[in-house]
């Protein structure tokens, strides 16, 4: 691979993960469509009235829970003050949600701070229950003020969610009863009958009794999750026009943000592995909003890790929350809701529950899975097909870091005939260097003259000089699609691979932590990028086939070796903050791409002899 080849691989290959994930902010979303955003400041949150973190001593918790989560309950609105979901343990060993490195820390270094609820509470029959510490995800906890709770009725007029009663409660059902804006309404959640069908839903019924003009049902605001060193929160709905439907995503609001001509048939507000999902089963009024709130008025649980350090500025991590208007004339509004993982499996188990054949109706929450970067339209595809492919290795293997392994491996062989032509085409640049090198000395007061002239030699002999970079550019959509798939599908979040190093597939490798954060390295210091770095070096050294003595290397072979350099560092740099999964994929796809070189030209050696 010559000087140039170097540079235009590596100036790509930079191009493609800085724009990704450096030079723009990862909560960027692709703005919706034009002709149907439209603003609209008086349905919309005025982040300036929400009113500050309370501690309301007149707030009562009430608690549903089945295997899959626990639903906090306040007579503030009688809302949804915590959605917290089930953690895979011992007493759980079929829950979805897997521990993650920030539950481990928060239940051994701030158990005051992962308590589940967050204070005593009440079931049916029993009150005044001391919380737990540890045992659950907390999907939505954010809205520390009642106004955020979720399934909060909120008003244009009135900052606070007003006092409701609690009226009813049973082991899967509680009502409540309050008023807001002289509109009497009275609010019932409960579990579904069939709730291993449909896992981490229930069912909302709003009755209004009055005028509702101007009140709002919000989604609540999901928890932070870091994905490859940032948030992603996601936005969307689903409408549907002369009966066919369409899933819009919507770009993050800077403030707030109106759909008055939307009809959404559900919306969708989602940390980009977990989310909840309002889907109103009556027609409920027209349009629906969306508003970020301040990281201040709605804390992640993130912000109280080292704080001393401020190493989750909580400025850094806006909530996103989501509305729907409450039709106006009285009548009984039923919304059924869907708050867990966005796993495919687990989606497409609520979409075949909830499907009518009879209707050709079917909810497709599975759309409110996205694939998330600027560059997701063209990786979609890729990390779509390496994931059907993992999921056929993880059936025979049982574990998605083999997986993997397993995934490079059947591609090296798909990629063969791209890479066994490439390893030709370098040997051949390298059989003729010494004439290139001969022809540049000749000409090397005319770079033009020079140039002609080796073009025209490779012409000659059959020599493509980019023969050695094309392969690298096939395998290019792979990597980002590998690299959005991990960014993206929640079946890898939390996977083991090695207990003690890698623990989250979807999450950087850790060999060892520390308090006080280090510019680039954070706290934590990562060993795949660093294996990377000296596999890829190692690569290089197999590849140039330089002369042993240094002295004996053309200006040429010492620009490769250059160039060769800065890539092994611009790869260990880019890769150090990505998920481990990654730093697996593209570590392996080069041991078998020197390995295929080692029999390449063992091969080749026998031939001649």
């Amino acid at each position: 691979m010559d000087k140039k080849s170097v540079i235009f691989v590596l100036v790509l290959t930079a191009c493609f993960f800085l724009i990704n994930n450096l030079l723009f902010p990862p909560t960027e979303q692709p703005p919706a469509p034009a002709q149907v955003q439209v603003q609209a400041p008086v349905a919309s949150y005025d982040a300036s009235k929400v009113s500050a973190p309370s501690t309301n001593k007149n707030e009562t918790l009430y608690v549903l829970e089945n295997a899959y989560q626990q639903l906090v309950f306040s007579n503030l609105g009688g809302s949804l003050a915590e959605v917290n979901l089930v953690l895979e343990n011992k007493e759980h060993p079929d829950s979805a949600i897997k521990e993650i490195r920030t539950d481990r820390i928060l239940k051994k270094y701030y158990p005051q701070d992962d308590m589940f609820p967050l204070h005593a509470y009440q079931i049916s029959g029993v009150a005044n229950l001391e919380p737990k510490v540890g045992g659950y995800y907390p999907l939505l906890r954010r809205g520390v003020s009642s106004s955020l709770y979720g399934l909060a009725i909120t008003s244009d007029t009135q900052e606070a969610a007003p006092n409701f009663h609690m009226t009813r409660m049973e082991k899967n059902l509680i009502a409540f009863e309050g008023t807001v804006n002289r509109c009497r309404i009275t609010k019932t959640f409960s579990f579904p009958d069939n709730i291993t069908d449909a896992p981490y839903c229930f069912d909302v019924t709003v009755t209004l009794d009055g005028d509702a003009q101007g009140l709002w049902l919000g989604t609540g605001i999901p928890e932070v999750e870091i994905i490859s060193n940032s948030s992603i929160p996601s936005l969307k709905y689903r409408e549907t026009k002369n009966r066919k439907a369409s899933v819009e995503q919507i770009s993050l609001p800077k403030t707030s943000t109106s759909f008055d001509t939307v009809q959404p048939d559900w919306i969708c507000n989602s940390n980009g592995f977990l989310g909840v999902i309002l889907d109103p089963l009556t027609d409920s009024g027209l349009g629906f909003s969306a508003a970020q709130i301040p990281g201040n008025l709605a804390p992640t649980r993130l912000g109280v890790i080292d704080r001393q350090y401020d190493l989750y500025p909580l400025d850094k991590y806006p909530g996103y929350s989501m509305r729907l208007p409450l039709a106006k004339a009285p009548q009984t509004m039923k919304f059924r809701v869907y708050a867990g993982p966005f796993a495919s499996d687990i989606l497409k188990q609520v979409d075949k529950t909830y499907s009518n054949k009879e209707d050709r109706y079917n909810p497709n929450y599975t759309a409110c899975i996205s694939f998330h970067g600027w560059f997701s339209f063209i990786s979609e595809p890729f990390a779509k097909f390496l994931f059907f492919l993992m999921e056929i290795f993880h059936f025979v293997t049982r574990s998605w870091g083999f997986s993997i392994i397993l995934l490079t491996a059947a591609l090296r062989v798909m990629l063969y005939p791209l890479n066994a032509w490439s390893l030709k085409s370098t040997a051949k640049m390298q059989k003729v260097a010494p004439k290139i090198a001969q022809i540049q000395e000749k000409y090397k007061k005319d770079p033009k003259r020079a140039q002609l002239e080796t073009m025209t030699f490779y012409k000659q002999n059959g020599i493509n000089p980019l023969g050695g970079c094309f392969p690298l550019l096939i395998q290019m959509p792979f990597l980002i699609g590998m690299f959005d798939l991990l960014k993206s599908t929640f079946e890898l979040r939390g996977v083991r691979f090695i207990p003690g190093w890698i623990d989250n597939l979807t999450a950087p490798d850790i060999v060892f932590s520390w308090g006080y954060p280090i510019w680039f390295f954070g706290t934590t210091f990562h060993l795949l990028p660093i294996l990377l770095g000296v596999i890829m070096y190692f690569q290089q050294q197999m590849t140039a086939n330089l002369p042993k003595d240094p002295k004996q290397w053309t200006d040429q072979q010492r620009q490769q070796r250059l160039m060769g350099n800065m890539m092994v560092l611009v790869f260990s740099v880019l890769f150090y903050h990505f998920p481990s999964g990654l730093n697996i994929y593209w570590l392996f796809s080069m041991l078998f791409g020197m390995l295929q070189q080692w029999w390449t030209t063992k091969k080749n050696n026998m031939i001649k002899t």
